[in-house]
Order: structure tokens, then C-alpha cells, then sequence
């Protein structure tokens, strides 16, 4: 059982970056290409939207977000342009995972304009 959850995870794996490269092909539409740019992203940012230490939630965007978001941009994508950027990713994968700073930073912001905005809401709350 555990082997088979490993082989699923380092297959995940793969398909992000896969679905990393096939965004930077000329022959992948641009609606797809934005899409594999946003997945990839944000399974590479070392920053979840939904933070690990929160109880349930925190490993829901691993286990449900990120696969379904592969699925579906895989499904953009021309078959053979995934096929060859499979073999690619194969090469490549031992090199490590690349991490996307700018949908890091993306994050962050989300996280601050949250922040900010729940603090405007209480401090009325607050200050009384």
C-alpha cells in the first residue's frame, strides 16, 4: 500500500514537471499554457495556500488541488507535446524540483491582502 502511494507521489511528480516544461512550448495554447503556468507554480512554491499546520485543511490542497489541477491541464494540452515533455521531465527529474519564487511571492501577497483585510473588518470590533 505504501509502495503503491510512493509511486503515485513520484508520478505526480513528474507530471508537474512536465506539465512545467509543456507550458514553455510554442505548440501548447496560450488558455493552456497560463493554466500548466499556475499549477506548476504553485505545486513548486515552497508556499501553500492552505499552510500544512492547519489541522485537515492543510494537506487538502496536496491531496486534492494539485491532482485535479494536473488532470485538467494535462487535458489542455496536445498529447504529444505530454508525451515528449514526459520523456524530458524523466531526464531531467534526478536534477531536483525547480521552485517558482514568483508564485511564492504570489502567495504571500494573497496571504497579506487576507490578513489586511481581516484586520480592517476587526479593528472597528477591536477598538470599541
Amino acid at each position: 500500500m505504501i509502495d503503491k502511494w510512493k509511486r503515485k507521489a513520484k508520478n505526480l511528480k513528474r507530471e508537474v514537471y512536465a506539465l512545467y516544461l509543456a507550458y514553455q512550448d510554442r505548440r501548447v495554447p496560450w488558455y493552456a499554457k497560463a493554466f500548466s503556468a499556475l499549477v506548476a507554480g504553485y505545486a513548486f512554491s515552497p508556499i501553500d495556500l492552505i499552510p500544512d499546520f492547519i489541522p485537515v485543511l492543510g494537506y487538502l490542497d496536496d491531496l486534492v488541488l494539485i491532482p485535479l489541477g494536473v488532470t485538467l491541464a494535462i487535458r489542455m494540452i496536445p498529447p504529444e507535446v505530454m508525451k515528449e515533455c514526459r520523456v524530458k521531465a524523466d531526464q531531467t527529474i534526478a536534477d531536483g524540483k525547480p521552485v517558482n519564487r514568483v508564485a511564492g511571492l504570489i502567495i504571500i501577497f494573497i496571504w497579506i491582502a487576507v490578513i489586511a483585510w481581516m484586520f480592517q473588518k476587526l479593528w472597528p470590533i477591536l477598538k470599541k
